[in-house]
């Protein structure tokens, strides 16, 4: 699958990225963020939500409450896998009911629960660069979002 990739030198560019990717996702998509410690994976999340209507100050990292819902011109479901033990941990939080509902849910450490996400989604990996430029690299997973790598190029250009 063709991936989309953004060099981010400044907040303000992860939060056009993150504007430009909440155009264009479905009515229901799952989101699964990957990166170290420090990344921006919260910081991209607030940015996604804040074009989504939701307020950025409300956006927090959900790693102690595993999950946080937020209400907006879209609902968005967020949660954070790196304190579990496995993928048993994550499905008994009933991620997989969120997955049908109408919005966003959004998976930070997704990569420690690869298994049980669903095959439709969109994978972002985030790379520091420097202390202010990150680099995303935007996959799709699915034929429904094969598209968004092109509507990202055109809707940042």
């Amino acid at each position: 699958m063709k991936s989309f990739t953004f060099l981010a030198k400044s907040e303000a560019d992860t939060d056009s990225l993150a504007a430009a990717l909440a155009k264009l996702l479905p009515r229901r998509a799952t989101i699964g963020l990957i990166g170290t410690l420090g990344a921006g994976k919260t910081r991209f999340v607030q940015g996604l939500a804040a074009a989504c209507g939701v307020p950025r100050g409300v956006v927090v990292s959900p790693t102690f409450v595993l999950c946080q819902e937020y209400a907006g011109e879209r609902e968005l479901f967020h949660f954070d896998a790196y304190r579990l033990a496995d993928e048993d941990e994550f499905l008994a939080l009933g991620v997989e009911e969120y997955f049908e509902r109408p919005g966003i849910t959004l998976i930070e450490w997704s990569d420690r629960v690869p298994r049980v996400l669903p095959a439709e989604r969109i994978e972002v990996r985030i790379d520091v660069v420097d202390d202010t430029t990150r680099r995303f690299e935007i996959t799709p997973h699915g034929r429904g979002l094969a598209h968004l790598p092109e509507a990202l190029d055109l809707a940042l250009s």
